[in-house]
């Protein structure tokens, strides 16, 4: 298996569980790993064979800007179902920084993993 990259993406949300963050919107940085078989594109030299990273980061930030959580584990969760149902990825890990959340760190956030990886690693 191959995996797909999307690094330190930055998108602007609501997002907090306290009442002023309701009302502000908040920097995230998101890690994205998205695992597939890069061969047939790579053979082809054929975009349409493969993971889209504009496209994926592009329904990212549509998808931040359209919803609002309290909590980063939601976001993360519900990012991971909308991008695998959309772009049909069977495993993907996605990590959630939210920068300044937490004035002693630089970040906090969460790092999940959804499907199965092909080939059982």
């Amino acid at each position: 298996m191959d995996l797909v990259l999307i690094d330190a993406l930055e998108v602007d949300t609501v997002i907090g569980v306290y009442d002023w963050e309701r009302t502000i919107t908040q920097t995230l940085r998101l890690d994205l790993e998205m695992g597939t078989d890069i061969r047939p594109a790579a053979a082809g030299d054929d975009i349409a064979q493969t993971l889209d990273y504009a496209a994926i980061s592009e329904r990212i930030a549509g998808f931040a800007e359209a919803h609002q959580f309290a909590l980063v584990e939601t976001f993360a969760e519900r990012l991971a179902e909308t991008l695998r149902a959309e772009f049909a990825i069977a495993w993907l890990r996605l990590t959630v920084r939210k920068p300044g959340a937490v004035a002693a760190a630089s970040a906090v956030g969460v790092s999940i993993e959804r499907g199965s990886r092909p080939g059982g690693a």
